[in-house]
């Protein structure tokens, strides 16, 4: 199944769906230094999104959470890739500055954790293999 959404970084990822209905705060709620979501009360506390196709509805929280995107990539410890409902800013930044590929205006219901995708955020397509 191919779903299109809006390219918010170029590049193609492949990998494993990690999916929350939270929303998720870079800054604060994930350890940058082990990509483990330790945000309290969070669908993904203690949880790794390194090398996972992180799914969500959105971003929240400090502009920081842009440069805690870039750490955790520059650390080899972020996502392959991000699909969300809505990319606001800090997502936005975070993705480009740290070159993640990313797409949004995706109907995230769709997806499951495990379920493997490949995402081109080039064209702005995420396809469920």
């Amino acid at each position: 199944m191919k779903l299109t959404g809006r390219k918010i970084y170029k590049g193609e990822a492949t990998g494993e769906a990690l999916v929350t209905k939270d929303s998720i705060s870079f800054y604060g709620g994930v350890d940058p230094e082990t990509g483990v979501v330790v945000e309290k009360g969070h669908e993904l506390e203690g949880i790794s999104i390194n090398e996972k196709i992180l799914v969500f509805p959105s971003g929240k929280g400090s502009t920081v959470g842009s440069y805690v995107i870039y750490q955790m990539a520059m650390t080899g410890k972020g996502p392959k890739a991000l699909v969300l409902n809505d990319c606001e800013a800090i997502v936005a930044v975070g993705t480009i500055i740290s070159e993640i590929p990313c797409v949004d205006q995706i109907d995230v219901s769709k997806i499951e954790t495990g379920m493997k995708l490949y995402v081109d955020g080039t064209n702005g397509v995420v396809e469920i293999i």
